[in-house]
C-alpha cells in the first residue's frame, strides 16, 4: 500500500469519515450486561442490549473504550496472528508440487486470507500515520494549525475504525443460502377471543410487502387466503432481491399481538385480547441446489375456494402437492390455471424441503447461537406488538420502540431493527468462532 505524504494527509478531507457514531457490529462488541429493555428513544442505553465475554474477552460499557480494548485484546490478536501465520505457510506450500485438487483448495484459502492480510496491513499503515501526525503537534504553535491537525487525526482514526470493522465482518462466518431469494409465509394463530389474529396477520403481511418495496425487491404472492372480515388466514410470497433471505431470516417465529378488538363486547368494555401469528422465512433454492424426484410426489387437484367469480368452485384449478418421503404438503389456488398453480406449489415445496436440509445441517453445528436467537424455529416467540401501549418489543435483544404503527409501515424502523438483529448475531458468531478456534488448539 502506497503511503501518502503526511502533509497531503493533513490537507486532505476524507469524506464520510467525520461521524462519531460507532459502527453497528462494534456497538455490539463493546457492551455491558443488559439491565432493562432498550428503547430507541433512549441513547444512554443504546448499546447495552447484549453482553458478551469469552475467556477473558470482557466487553465494556463505553463504545470508544470497548472498541480500543477489544482490538488490543490478546485473544483476538492471537487469533488474527494465527491466520496470518497460516497465510504465510500457505504461500510456501503452494510453491511445492501439489495435486490439482489440493492446489485448488489451498489457493482458495490463500486468496481469502490475502484479503485479510491486506486489511491488517492497511490498519498498520494508518496507525503509523496517526503516530506521525501526533509527532507534528509539538512543532505547531498556531491554534488554527492545531485544529486542522486535530480534525485530520479524527478522520484518520475513523478510517482505522472502518478498517477494523471490515476485519471483524471478514471473520464472521457466512451461511450457505444467505444470497438466495426468500419465501415468506404468514399463518394466523389463536386468540383469547375475536378475530384479532386474522387482522394482525394481514397487517404483518402488508408490512413485509411494504418492506420489499422499500428495499426495491420483487414481491410475488403465491397463496392468499383471506377471511370474510378483511383479515388473513394464511398467505405466502416469494421475495426476490439481493440478499433477501439473509435480510429476513431472523423474522421467522411467533409474533404476538395485544390489542382491543374493534367490534364486539370486548371493544365496548375495552378488554385487551392476546393472539399470535407465525412468520416463516425460508431460502428459495436454486435449481442447482437439489432436485426432487417426480416419483416422490403425490399431486391432487381440487376446486378453488373464496372470491373469484364463476371460475371458482367450478374447475379443478387448485393444486395440492405432497412430498411422500417427508410428508410435507403445499397447496396453491392463487391462479386460474392449474398449470400455473402447480408451478407455484412446486416452488413452495422446494423451499420447504430445503428447510429440512438446512435444519439438518444446522443441527450438526455448535448450538451457542441458540442462546441469543433460539433455534430460529417457528415455535420461538420473538416479538410482541402491544397496540394499547403503542409499543413493540423484540424479546431476543430487548429492543423496544414506542411508535408501533410507524413500525408496521415496514420501512426505516423495521430496517433498523433488522440491522440490530444482524449486528448481535454477527457479534455472537465472531466470539463463538474464536472460542471454537482456541478449543480446537487445546484439544490438539
Amino acid at each position: 500500500m502506497k503511503r501518502l505524504p503526511i502533509v497531503a494527509l493533513w490537507q486532505s478531507r476524507v469524506s464520510g469519515l467525520h461521524t462519531c457514531a460507532p459502527t453497528y457490529i462494534l456497538q455490539r462488541l463493546c457492551t455491558t450486561p443488559f439491565t432493562g429493555p432498550r428503547s430507541v428513544a433512549s441513547h444512554s442505553n443504546r448499546n447495552t442490549f447484549l453482553s458478551l465475554s469469552l475467556s477473558g474477552l470482557h466487553l465494556r460499557r463505553s463504545c470508544s473504550q470497548g472498541f480500543s480494548s477489544l482490538w488490543q485484546n490478546k485473544m483476538l490478536q492471537k487469533y488474527l496472528e494465527s491466520l496470518i501465520t497460516e497465510h504465510q505457510e500457505l504461500r510456501q506450500t503452494l510453491s511445492l508440487n501439489l495435486k490439482d485438487e489440493e492446489r485448488k483448495a489451498l489457493t482458495q484459502r490463500y486468496t481469502k486470507l490475502s484479503s485479510l492480510s491486506a486489511l491488517l496491513h492497511a490498519i498498520q499503515e494508518a496507525e503509523s500515520e496517526v503516530g506521525e501526525l501526533e509527532a507534528m503537534f509539538s512543532d505547531l504553535k498556531s491554534r488554527e494549525e492545531n485544529e486542522i491537525l486535530e480534525e485530520e487525526k479524527e478522520s484518520m482514526i475513523q478510517n482505522i475504525s472502518k478498517l477494523r470493522e471490515e476485519v471483524l465482518r471478514f471473520l464472521v462466518p457466512q451461511e450457505r443460502y444467505d444470497m438466495n431469494d426468500a419465501m415468506l409465509e404468514v399463518v394466523s394463530g389463536r386468540t383469547t377471543g375475536g378475530d384479532i389474529c386474522q387482522q394482525f396477520t394481514a397487517e404483518v403481511f402488508d408490512m413485509y410487502r411494504n418492506y420489499a418495496q422499500y428495499k426495491s425487491w420483487s414481491f410475488e404472492i403465491l397463496n392468499f387466503s383471506p377471511n370474510d372480515s378483511g383479515g388473513l388466514h394464511h398467505a405466502a410470497a416469494r421475495i426476490a432481491g439481493k440478499g433477501a433471505y439473509k435480510r429476513l431470516k431472523y423474522e421467522g417465529g411467533i409474533h404476538r399481538v395485544q390489542r382491543i378488538p374493534q367490534v364486539g363486547l370486548s371493544s365496548r368494555m375495552q378488554r385487551i385480547h392476546t393472539g399470535t401469528m407465525t412468520v416463516i422465512v425460508l431460502p428459495q433454492p436454486d435449481e442447482v441446489d437439489f432436485k426432487i424426484d417426480s416419483k416422490e410426489l403425490r399431486i391432487d387437484t381440487f376446486k378453488s375456494k373464496g372470491p373469484g367469480g364463476q371460475h371458482v368452485n367450478t374447475t379443478d384449478s387448485a393444486v395440492r402437492i405432497v412430498h411422500i418421503p417427508t410428508g410435507l404438503s403445499v397447496e396453491c389456488q392463487q391462479e386460474r390455471s392449474q398449470i400455473q398453480n402447480k408451478a407455484t406449489a412446486m416452488k413452495m415445496l422446494r423451499a420447504k424441503v430445503l428447510e429440512q436440509i438446512v435444519k439438518k445441517e444446522s443441527s450438526q453445528r455448535d448450538n451457542a447461537r441458540k442462546l441469543q436467537f433460539g433455534t430460529r424455529d417457528q415455535s420461538d416467540r420473538i416479538r410482541t406488538y402491544n397496540f394499547t401501549q403503542d409499543r413493540l418489543t423484540d424479546h431476543r435483544i430487548s429492543y423496544e420502540i414506542r411508535t408501533l404503527r410507524d413500525f408496521l409501515n415496514g420501512e426505516e424502523l423495521l430496517d433498523d431493527l433488522i440491522d440490530e438483529l444482524h449486528a448481535a448475531a454477527d457479534a455472537e458468531a465472531l466470539l463463538q468462532l474464536i472460542k471454537l478456534h482456541f478449543s480446537e488448539m487445546t484439544d490438539v
